[in-house]
């Protein structure tokens, strides 16, 4: 069973999921998670991290997943926190930033990716990634 637990693309993986017929026998649940205070709540991302490291990063994407996976029955989670644009972007975390984290059984692996273009593009190839990446990683 899969989890989501998503910021940057407010549900879109969970939507991409459930649009498919018979997807009640693989998809959990999804979290949305867009706020910092969310991510804290809905999947006990400590405050401190998100202080530390700011929602776009390696450490709150792993935290996401691992969160998302504890607060579920699922046994798989993937999790995405990113700048989507226009606004928001900065040197260090520029437009188009995603990190993604992915919770499968014994470990937690996180995932860096640039994508280009505007809002939509990014919260599209967002989506494609993590589906293509999550699937490449399952047995």
């Amino acid at each position: 069973m899969l989890v989501t637990a998503e910021s940057c693309t407010g549900g879109l993986i969970a939507g991409a999921c459930t649009d498919l017929s018979g997807s009640s026998n693989w998809f959990e649940r999804g979290f949305v998670s867009y706020s910092n205070t969310a991510k804290n709540e809905l999947l006990g991302v400590e405050t401190a991290l998100l202080k530390q490291h700011g929602a776009v990063s390696e450490e709150v994407a792993r935290a996401m997943a691992a969160g998302a996976l504890a607060r579920s029955r699922a046994q798989v989670a993937v999790a995405v926190t990113g700048v989507a644009g226009p606004t928001g972007g900065t040197p260090d975390k520029p437009v188009g930033l995603v990190w993604f984290g992915f919770a499968l059984p014994g470990q937690v692996l996180t995932e860096k990716m640039n994508f280009p273009g505007d809002r939509a593009a990014v919260r599209a190839a967002t989506v494609t990634h993590a589906l293509q990446r999550l699937n490449e990683l399952l047995p």
